[in-house]
């Protein structure tokens, strides 16, 4: 018992390493512009001011999203998807599985589930109790069921899920721009120090260093935020991209696709004004495939 809480501690500790290394390439960058570019390199003053403010624009929105993704915890279902004690001690006592199927689809008639297992049965965690609402998948890693779970993300050492898509993505984003900003912005001082128009120095390995890596990060993050931009236009997680959803008619790929506009409402919500704010917003509609809510999205409601 003792060996087996040891080991999640090392588990919990050793899976900050990735947001470590993130973060401490994100500090690195920070001192590699500010101080060896913009401070010790540039020369004019209101090309300097110009950057700094921008470049101090674009980190404080990377820094907010990127803390918002890591900080915000996973929704989980409500205590009404839960076994009541009768249910549950009814459910474990029973040996034969088609019983315990019978048992669970008596209990979710009251619930609004529409998703069913591959085999057709109703979706039930063992580990967290519950019957999991659409879109709702255990994660072994946070070790609970997760609201429209889309991935565990180790970079932001948490769950991507309903509570913080939208922080997701805007992370992606403000990562691409932080990125393109320092390579557009350092690429002039990259080729003088590159065919030695500037003196060697300490700053000479910054500026040449901080292109490559600020190139380097843009190009892998452009990918990831294409493919997270088509999962919002389809209404897809990453899950179900791979695995279409089961209903009751069957598997149905494009079951939660609403449109692109309710798509997209959907992850940002109706106030447009706070769609580039890492702030929760949600959208609350009226309808999804066969005219019916998903329930991840009803228990936000």
């Amino acid at each position: 018992m003792a060996l087996s809480a040891g080991l999640r501690c090392c588990q919990r500790i050793f899976s900050w390493i990735p947001v470590v290394i993130i973060t401490s390439i994100v500090l690195w960058s920070y001192y590699a512009y500010v101080f060896e570019l913009c401070l010790f390199t540039i020369s004019h003053t209101l090309e300097k001011v110009a950057y700094l403010l921008v470049f101090h624009a674009c980190f404080v929105m990377f820094s907010w999203t990127y803390w918002k993704s890591i900080f915000t915890p996973p929704f989980s279902p409500s205590k009404k998807f839960q076994l009541s004690y009768l249910d549950k001690e009814r459910y474990e006592l029973e040996e034969r599985p088609d019983v315990q199927k019978q048992i669970l689809i008596e209990i979710a008639r009251k619930l609004p589930v529409f998703t069913r297992a591959a085999s057709g049965a109703i979706r039930f965690c063992d580990r967290c109790q519950v019957i999991k609402p659409d879109r709702c998948h255990h994660c072994s890693v946070c070790e609970t069921c997760v609201l429209k779970m889309d991935h565990h993300c180790p970079w932001v050492n948490n769950c991507v899920g309903f509570s913080n898509y939208k922080f997701f993505l805007l992370f992606l984003a403000y990562s691409m721009v932080y990125c393109i900003f320092i390579a557009a912005t350092s690429f002039q001082y990259f080729l003088k120090f590159w065919v030695g128009e500037l003196p060697n120095g300490p700053a000479k390995f910054h500026v040449l260093f901080l292109m490559f890596v600020a190139l380097m990060f843009f190009v892998s993050l452009m990918f990831l935020f294409g493919y997270h931009c088509w999962l919002v236009a389809k209404n897809r997680s990453t899950l179900e991209a791979f695995s279409a959803p089961f209903f009751q008619s069957g598997p149905d790929k494009n079951g939660f696709n609403l449109g692109f506009r309710s798509n997209l409402l959907q992850v940002f919500g109706e106030e447009r004004k706070l769609w580039l704010l890492p702030i929760f917003t949600r959208y609350v509609f009226s309808f999804h495939c066969s005219s019916k809510k998903c329930s991840s999205c009803l228990e936000a409601d």
